[in-house]
């Protein structure tokens, strides 16, 4: 690879059953698993260039939204909690990420009942967590979240939602401190310093260390406004994700090098 190591990077396969992962916000269109194998390989690969270990977790062939394992596990330091999905056909994805993180020596907690919280709706900008309030995260989960996090020196900031699946659908932060955001989504108030954009996509970006933010080809213009803040957009063509509400924040989960 040549240049510096970030992180070990979870990745989970798409399940053959990937066409009937859940849409909630969208008009349900044909999706190619094909190609949604494709660009997963492609996407794997792109993280890997930019300085990030990858590591497999076991496919889950019985759980079509299975690839989105950002939703199974928040991790923060040497925390990883595991989450309880608002969608109860989803909570069976939870059991071969923990095995995943236990490998890893993380230690584990849980959101228990009734208590949900999808890791798409949690935001993490330094010491601050912010977590979307909407259809799949509930305030139990916030407050249980809010408690296992206070030890490790994090604040955690409620953001309600409005018609979008996850907070990351809505809002991203990029390495400088600041926020882009999909205006009429989130309130922009809560976030201290915001970037809006036009594009859908041009919301959700990972940062993957140094200048490097991952985006998808779905948002030239944001890419475009990236590069000259001085950024350097790594794009991914991740259509047949983003037909089921994903985004390339779902795609992963990166556990920076401690």
């Amino acid at each position: 690879m040549g240049g510096p190591v970030y992180g070990t990077a979870l990745v989970r396969a798409p399940s053959s059953r990937l066409a009937e992962g859940i849409v909630t916000h969208r008009a349900r269109s044909p999706l190619d698993v094909a190609l949604a194998r494709e660009q997963h390989a492609a996407y794997a690969e792109a993280l890997a260039a930019a300085g990030w270990v990858i590591e497999p977790v076991p496919a889950a062939e019985d759980c079509p939204d299975s690839v989105f394992i950002e939703d199974t596990v928040v991790v923060v330091e040497d925390l990883a909690v595991l989450t309880r999905p608002g969608a109860v056909v989803r909570r069976a994805e939870v059991g071969g990420v923990a095995q995943a993180v236990a490998m890893l020596g993380l230690r584990t907690a849980r959101i228990e009942g009734p208590g949900t919280l999808d890791g798409g709706d949690v935001l993490q900008a330094g010491t601050t967590v912010y977590v979307g309030r909407g259809g799949r995260t509930n305030a139990d989960g916030i407050r249980q979240l809010r408690s296992l996090l206070a030890p490790l020196g994090r604040t955690v900031v409620a953001v309600p939602l409005g018609k979008v699946l996850h907070l990351k659908s809505a809002v991203t932060a990029l390495p400088d401190g600041t926020f882009l955001l999909l205006p009429d989504l989130v309130p922009a108030a809560l976030f201290p310093a915001v970037r809006p954009v036009e594009e859908e996509g041009g919301c959700h970006v990972v940062p993957l260390g140094g200048d490097r933010v991952l985006i998808a080809t779905s948002a030239p213009r944001t890419a475009g406004l990236l590069e000259s803040l001085g950024f350097t957009p790594v794009v991914v063509d991740i259509t047949e994700f983003e037909k089921l509400e994903g985004c390339v924040t779902c795609l992963s989960v990166l556990l920076p090098a401690r």
